[in-house]
């Protein structure tokens, strides 16, 4: 997904107020739901061809990006507005980049009310072209807001619109990277298949209540599929994602638990950007809990060429995008306050067996473009014919707990030496119980089997109040070498892996 569709969201986020609930001209049509039927009804779809969602009138489609924000949310019509529920509700309209429009259901006591498109939910300025509204026209998605800090008041913490992507924030926090229902042969020269969520069911809260409940169908030329969202708003924004698919074909080239993120430079590629900004991204590493107790610590990269990097592991205990520095002053943007973007913690539940984390590397030139993908990779392609099920839960926010205590990596630099013949690289490590006496006592593993790095080196930084590890390199004519390092005392390992994937 390009940025100028992840921009497009950012700003529909800033600008949209809310439609409204209670009125019965809203409903379509009802009928009963529940769990079980929507499993079904996946299941039915996948036994029938693929028929593609209609298009919205052609009017809505040829609308311009700036003709698009011209129409909005009244924020007094939002469902439920009018009655004392915890949760409020809002319905993008469809047009120009989501041209399928998609069905939206309340649920309340099993029975499903679909709700028809209702043009006088929203506000428009003078300029807005007014196309024509007849049957095809639709929604495009959904924002939930809640009172998280000020009775009365809703605040928006969650948004699914757009292909199967969704996202969400922590109390306080800023929208960044976004997560898919998802991923289909990402990075295949055939091209990638995005599927879509057809249709949303929203049950109705209760009064008192503090999660909230979302289902979704999912259906794409390969696959359909049952999702359900449990819905925590909070510091951290907690969801339980439950998902059974149904394939049409073998999907051999599948990814759960799908993240998409923007990375453009930071001081491993400093050079490549004339920009006042030190650095510039949503998301700096990929960060893996493996199978075998290690976290490993990935620091993007915004390549020349794709790159595709995959961590293979059994059972992994969970991986995510992480966002860690959090200073203004990291990314001096008053404007995009990149230091309040969410890290996003993948935890899978039940045993997801062997397969691989794999990182999705695409070159980009503005920050206007999504070119980081991260997921799950099962090491069994998901026969058709069958159900297939799966869940984790995610976590919005900082970073994860309950990891290994071990010290953290907090900035990686890159760069010519003194020399400008060498290349330097330098990994700073938080402050730790096991580093207090500096070097002494620890061993550095220090390994690459492209380029032999120089013997790493250990100080004290005295910025950061933690360990720095400096080695250097003479690349010659290598277009390509893998890095890792890590510190050990007593044989223990007292860090994260840190690894790089170095390009010329």
């Amino acid at each position: 997904m390009t940025m100028d569709r992840r921009s497009f969201l950012a700003a529909l986020a800033a600008l949209a107020g809310a439609p409204a609930f209670a009125r019965g001209e809203l409903v379509q049509s009802q009928a009963p739901f529940s769990r079980d039927w929507l499993n079904q009804e996946a299941g039915r779809l996948a036994a029938a061809p693929y028929q593609p969602a209609p298009s919205v009138p052609k009017g809505w489609k040829n609308l311009s990006y700036d003709e698009y924000r011209m129409i909005w949310f009244n924020s007094q019509k939002a469902i439920w507005a009018d009655e004392p529920r915890p949760l409020q509700l809002d319905l993008f309209a469809a047009g120009l980049y989501f041209d399928h429009p998609v069905e939206i259901a309340i649920v309340d006591d099993g029975i499903a009310r679909t709700l028809g498109f209702d043009l006088s939910l929203f506000d428009s300025t003078d300029q807005f072209p007014n196309p024509p509204v007849d049957d095809t026209m639709g929604y495009s998605g959904l924002r939930l807001r809640a009172e998280l800090n000020k009775r009365g008041i809703f605040e928006e913490f969650m948004v699914f619109q757009g292909a199967s992507y969704f996202r969400a924030i922590a109390n306080g926090q800023t929208y960044g990277l976004s997560a898919r229902g998802l991923a289909l042969n990402t990075g295949d020269p055939s091209g990638e298949e995005f599927p879509e969520f057809r249709k949303f069911w929203v049950e109705t809260p209760k009064a008192g209540q503090g999660t909230f409940t979302v289902h979704a169908l999912l259906d794409g030329p390969s696959t359909s599929g049952a999702y359900s969202f449990e819905i925590t708003p909070g510091t951290p924004t907690m969801v339980e994602v439950s998902a059974t698919l149904y394939p049409r074909v073998a999907l051999s080239h599948v990814g759960f638990a799908p993240l998409t993120s923007m990375f453009l430079f930071d001081e491993t590629n400093r050079h490549r950007f004339d920009d006042f900004r030190p650095a510039v991204h949503d998301s700096e590493a990929l960060m893996v809990w493996n199978g075998n107790d290690e976290v490993l610590w990935r620091p993007l990269a915004n390549p020349r060429a794709l790159q595709l990097s995959s961590f293979a592991d059994a059972n992994p205990k969970g991986f995510g995008l992480m966002q860690r520095g959090r200073r203004a002053e990291d990314f001096a943007d008053l404007e995009a306050r990149y230091e309040n973007r969410p890290s996003l913690w993948i935890t899978p539940k039940g045993d997801w067996g062997q397969g691989a984390v794999r990182l999705v590397e695409i070159p980009a030139d503005r920050e206007i473009y999504d070119n980081i993908v991260a997921y799950w990779h099962p090491g069994t392609p998901l026969a058709p014919g069958q159900a297939h099920e799966f869940a984790y839960t995610m976590a919005w926010g900082e970073q994860p707990a309950g990891l290994p205590d071990v010290a953290k990596v907090i900035n990686t630099r890159i760069g010519r030496g003194f020399d400008q013949v060498k290349t330097v690289c330098a990994i700073d490590f938080a402050d730790h119980p096991a580093l207090v006496d500096g070097a002494e006592g620890l061993t550095i593993y220090l390994h690459s089997d492209q380029i032999p790095p120089s013997e790493g080196v250990l100080e004290r930084n005295r910025g950061t109040g933690g360990l720095r590890l400096a080695f250097s390199f003479v690349p010659g004519d290598v277009p390509a070498a893998e890095f890792r390092a890590q510190l050990f005392k007593d044989n223990k390992p007292v860090s994260e892996v840190w690894l790089y994937r170095w390009t010329a």
